[in-house]
């Protein structure tokens, strides 16, 4: 047997399975539509968000800002009443990675329509939080930190784990092309560079804590994934990764304690070989 040929096997249904799960079974439709429409697209080829959300860094990048979301007591009331994460994991997933896909790749046209229908969802998600404050998934104020939470996120786990980190104009550059997603979202002001993003996260943090909900979500992220039981060991790998890339003020919260040295000599590294691999296996071998 050709190896080169076996190997291209291997790696071809490996980034077949990674893709269905995160893009679900309409995945491929999907992709055709996204990368195939003809039309003016909200960014443009060299801009940093392509870079960024085209890198393989996003499977930690997004762990991460669950983690980090769920400290906000009235969003993270949000997701425990209306997600459905529990029930229904891979399918918040697939909704999630295919709303990044389509903003950052499609055509205007098809990114705007994208955004009406999350803010239609978000129009009818209310409730009360366990405390008795009412939160609704519009409010501005809410989904400014689920926004400044995602892009802090994305970019710190790009510029750790990608394959081409940006240099500091690029970082700029990217949080000012998440802004033009989140205004369109409902968020007035949002940041546009990196002292911005600072400044709004860290006027965030007296809101934050970790509720019963929080902790419980943090649990079933890290610990009890809907997985196969041989994925669960590079699934770990991303989980722990995740971790390690939050500040201190959010691990210690959510009970995620640091372990010196491992994470620098273990951890890191391991992320990064499997974020190599992951990146492999789904992109398409050069034609020859």
């Amino acid at each position: 047997m050709d190896r080169s040929a076996s190997g291209s096997g291997g790696r071809e249904r490996l980034g077949r399975a990674l893709f269905s799960r995160v893009a679900g079974p309409s995945g491929p439709e999907n992709r055709a539509r996204i990368h195939g429409t003809p039309g003016p697209r909200w960014f443009g080829p060299d801009r940093p968000v392509r870079r960024v959300h085209g890198d393989a860094s996003m499977f930690i990048g997004g762990l991460r800002a669950l983690l980090l979301q769920s400290l906000h007591p009235l969003a993270m009331a949000a997701v425990a009443d209306h997600s459905g994460f529990r029930g229904d994991p891979w399918g918040r997933l697939q909704r999630t990675s295919t709303f990044l896909a389509v903003t950052t790749f499609g055509t205007a046209e098809h990114a705007q329509e994208a955004v009406d229908r999350v803010r239609a969802v978000h129009e009818r998600v209310r409730g009360l939080a366990p405390s008795g404050e009412p939160y609704h998934a519009a409010d501005p104020h809410l989904l400014c930190w689920v926004h400044i939470a995602e892009v802090d996120s994305f970019l710190r786990a790009h510029q750790r784990y990608g394959a081409r980190p940006l240099d500091g104009a690029g970082c700029d550059g990217y949080i000012h092309d998440m802004a033009t997603v989140a205004r369109a979202l409902g968020v007035p002001d949002p940041p546009h560079d990196r002292g911005e993003l600072a400044a709004r996260i860290a006027a965030y943090r007296p809101e934050l804590r970790a509720t019963e909900a929080a902790l419980d979500a943090a649990r079933f992220i890290l610990l009890r994934p809907p997985l196969p039981w041989p994925a669960r060991p590079p699934y770990a790998v991303l989980a722990a990764n995740a971790v390690s890339a939050l500040p201190p003020w959010a691990r210690e919260p959510l009970r995620l304690p640091r372990v010196p040295g491992v994470e620098e000599v273990c951890v890191r590294p391991a992320g990064k070989a499997l974020t190599r691999t992951v990146r492999w296996a789904m992109t398409p071998p050069a034609e020859v």
